[in-house]
């Protein structure tokens, strides 16, 4: 169960509801209405039933803010989830993990970059809002500000990064591993948070494992999709993009990322940055550019990058291959994501010399 507040006419209402499953659907059911909020805020009404409900509180600290999850619960949550999930292992002998430990994240729902992205990739592309009404269209009116999306940056491994910068053509087998299975760990932590949130009366969703998420081939960005995980990411302060596209964060860019939208508000991580390529050196300082020769199709360059010659290249060739070589049926190349400064970190100046 959960506290919401309900709009109706001139004024908003407290109450306290309860979410359920139906046929797959999350559902939701009023269990009290308690007040109007004007009232009960002008007669300490809300502070007292917060303390009243917190003498039955067995969280341990840190856990609940205000009898709700807090960002320092899921940021645990999502670590410890990654750090022992059977799911995070290379599936070959031993038990090599896939990722290390991940970076996580908060942005608001209204967050003005949400819009932003809109005006600039295209009318398709949806905001946390637009989500959260899509997935719970029982839920009524929902405004920007009652939601937050958590991100998460999952690091590719030392192991991998230095197998795969060894290469100069195709992927090697470790980073074929983490594209295709480690995309499975990546599904599999964006459930366990949904279901988490659930369990404690926080409605979610994951927008990429969503029946509406869908790539697109509108607009100047094409190919591209109707949400994207690096875009959360970045308006979360996790990173900013390079020349590849690629998302340089504080542990580099050979990393997969991803998110969850809910009806919670969370304090958003602070943006060290006011620039989108503040951390491509390319960009910031007109040095570098060593992911260029990096890329064997020839899909970059100082003009940028050419996303349908490394479609082509990533999703057809690499598909071919990797399923001859390694029996994996995936698609991968990242060359430009190792074997340069920003692999594994913020690359500093003197690095793009």
């Amino acid at each position: 169960m959960f506290a919401r507040i309900k709009k109706s006419g001139r004024h908003e209402y407290l109450q306290i509801v309860a979410n359920h499953k139906e046929r797959g659907k999350v559902r939701q059911q009023v269990i009290a209405t308690l007040g109007r909020m004007d009232e009960m805020r002008a007669k300490g009404r809300i502070e007292t039933l917060i303390r009243s409900l917190a003498r039955f509180s067995q969280a341990p600290p840190g856990e609940a803010q205000g009898g709700q999850p807090s960002a320092a619960w899921l940021r645990k949550t999502i670590q410890d989830y990654v750090a022992g999930a059977p799911e995070n292992r290379m599936g070959t002998q031993g038990a090599e993990p896939i990722f290390d430990s991940p970076l996580v994240g908060f942005s608001n729902g209204a967050d003005p970059l949400y819009d932003e992205y809109v005006r600039h990739i295209g009318a398709f592309y949806m905001t946390p809002r637009a989500i959260f009404r899509r997935a719970f269209p029982e839920a009524g009116e929902v405004e920007a500000e009652e939601l937050t999306v958590v991100s998460w940056i999952l690091p590719s491994t030392a192991a991998t990064r230095g197998d795969h910068a060894a290469e100069s053509r195709t992927p090697c087998e470790r980073w074929a591993r983490t594209r295709h299975f480690g995309e499975k760990v990546n599904d599999a932590l964006r459930r366990q948070v949904v279901q988490c949130l659930f369990e404690r009366g926080i409605p979610a969703v994951a927008p990429v494992l969503a029946p509406f998420w869908s790539r697109s081939d509108q607009g100047l960005w094409a190919p591209c999709s109707n949400w994207s995980e690096r875009h959360a990411a970045y308006a979360a302060g996790l990173g900013t993009f390079g020349l590849c596209d690629g998302l340089i964060t504080p542990v580099g860019k050979a990393i997969r990322s991803g998110s969850v939208v809910m009806r919670l508000r969370l304090p958003p991580t602070p943006r060290p940055y006011r620039d989108r390529h503040a951390y491509c050196l390319f960009f910031s300082r007109g040095t570098c550019g060593k992911c260029i020769p990096r890329c064997p199709a020839g899909a970059l360059s100082h003009a940028g990058h050419d996303k349908q010659r490394c479609l082509q290249y990533t999703e057809k060739a690499m598909n071919a291959y990797l399923k001859t070589r390694f029996g994996i049926d995936t698609y991968a190349c990242g060359l430009c994501q190792t074997g340069v400064p920003c692999t594994d970190h913020i690359p500093r100046p003197e690095e793009g010399e």
